[in-house]
């Protein structure tokens, strides 16, 4: 999906002149370039109701209230803006332009430190109307600053600030095409890894479907969501968490699915280093596995997505075929373990070879060093060789000759280990043949899968599911 890349001035300007568009910008932090741009260019004061800055804490505290956590780049800061701004516009203009569409931008971030100790990052958010007779409607967003100078990354705010202001006004009748542009001259200075759209104008919009275009499009590698469907951030619950992280295709969740992410994460919370009060379990996709039927691709992505929330699943959606990119990510968040669930057929492949260019033989054993460079773990979950008709392991595992060591001293050291106690009966359960039952009208796919999940996909007639059911 294409769109014609403005300026940033020349986005301002023309939210300048929109005689209907008016509020107010507060800006915490290294946040305090985005109402520049809109004084810059000029006839500002048509859109400018009021700028703030409440950079000392102090003050901050006094006019937003204090932060429980202490922490002032963080979800909640940004809502107690927009709360009290919004209520204080309104209780002071609304009589006075009774035809205008009234916003608040606000804004809090930290730009990295002069000792770069820190990593750029901030919460943005806009509350708008399109309508002057209606509620407002809300665009959340978190943002990671790539950027390697402090200026730079200030700048970069102000671009993205003057992003959401337009896509919010002149964009709003097409989602993808909102976010796309919240990109416009800040191609690698940015990655986004969390929106929310909501309100009356946007009653509709499943926000999961956001966090899935939000990877497709190149914004960022991950996007999360919880049990409830609300997209989430992974700075608001994971942090100093120990991780239990199991991948699929989900197409539908199966009972081998499910036997991964429960035996795994029994096991996981058996380790010393995990404290299991503070130990969570997360499924991922990855987009290839989204992706491999265009013209579905929506519909199916809700349907797994309203199975894995039923079951009670917060879910990863990724663009992480290489599972470091996905260890690396949580590093950020002080996360205290990761454990990933791998079946060894998977594994195998990690560990040869042949997954890598003959011309970059190294680049195995980079990706692998940066898997194991923190404390990770991976659980092996056996599987049955179709032809031999054995179960293979971790430890009757086939691997290309030049791994062989380093697989073994891996499990010397307990930094992959076989998953016990699992079920071998659900060996022969693989989602897509599941998904073909469905859709041949074969109802014994029934006995592969949870009675939940069995279910709902009869209720909601998910994944391509008809009534007229003939048992084969």
């Amino acid at each position: 999906m294409t769109h014609q890349i403005l300026e940033t001035e020349q986005k301002a300007l023309e939210i300048n002149l929109n005689e209907k568009i008016y509020g107010t910008f507060a800006e915490i932090g290294a946040g305090q370039e985005v109402a520049r741009y809109f004084f810059q260019v000029g006839a500002a004061v048509g859109t400018i109701a009021k700028t703030m800055s409440a950079y000392d804490k102090t003050f901050s505290d006094i006019i937003y209230g204090p932060e429980k956590k202490g922490r002032y780049v963080c979800e909640s800061r940004l809502y107690k803006m927009l709360d009290h701004e919004y209520d204080l516009m309104l209780d002071r203009l609304q009589k006075e332009r009774p035809e205008t569409n009234f916003f608040v931008f606000s804004d809090t971030v930290a730009a990295v430190n002069y000792s770069n100790t820190i990593k750029g990052n901030g919460w943005l958010g806009l509350r708008f109307q399109l309508n002057s007779e209606s509620a407002p409607n809300e665009f959340i967003l978190h943002v990671k600053l790539l950027d390697k100078l402090n200026h730079q990354q200030q700048q970069a705010i102000g671009i993205l600030g003057v992003n959401l202001l337009y896509a919010s006004y002149y964009y709003n009748d097409d989602v993808e095409t909102m976010l796309i542009s919240l990109m416009d001259n800040l191609k690698g200075r940015v990655a986004i890894d969390m929106v929310r759209i909501s309100g009356p104008d946007f009653e509709d919009l499943d926000n999961r479907w956001l966090s899935l275009l939000l990877v497709k499009n190149n914004l960022t590698d991950i996007a999360i969501f919880g049990p409830n469907g609300k997209n989430l951030h992974a700075s608001e619950f994971l942090y100093r968490k120990s991780l239990l992280i199991v991948r699929g295709n989900f197409l539908p969740p199966t009972k081998v699915n499910m036997d991964m992410l429960e035996s795994g994460f029994r096991q996981f919370i058996e380790e010393e280093d995990v404290d299991p009060e503070k130990a969570m379990s997360l499924v991922e996709i990855t987009i290839n596995n989204l992706f491999y039927k265009e013209d579905t691709v929506k519909k199916d992505f809700l349907d797994r997505a309203n199975l894995l929330c039923a079951l009670g699943q917060t879910v990863i959606i990724s663009n992480c075929e290489e599972r470091s990119k996905l260890v690396e990510y949580f590093e950020d968040f002080k996360v205290n373990k990761i454990g990933l669930v791998i079946g060894v057929h998977e594994l195998k492949t990690i560990f040869s070879q042949n997954t890598y260019s003959k011309n970059d033989d190294g680049k195995l054993l980079i990706s692998l060093g940066k898997l194991f460079s923190k404390n990770t773990k991976i659980y092996g979950y056996p599987i049955r060789d179709m032809q031999t008709k054995r179960f293979v392991n971790c430890n009757n595992i086939d691997l290309p000759n030049g791994m062989i060591f380093l697989f073994s001293h891996l499990l010397k050291k307990g930094r992959i280990e076989d998953i016990y106690n699992v079920d071998m009966s659900f060996m022969k359960i693989f989602s897509g043949e599941v998904h073909e039952m469905i859709l041949q009208n074969d109802s014994t796919w029934e006995e592969m899968v949870p009675e939940k999940v069995a279910d709902l996909i009869k209720e909601q007639k998910l994944f391509g599911f008809k009534t007229n059911f003939v048992k084969s």
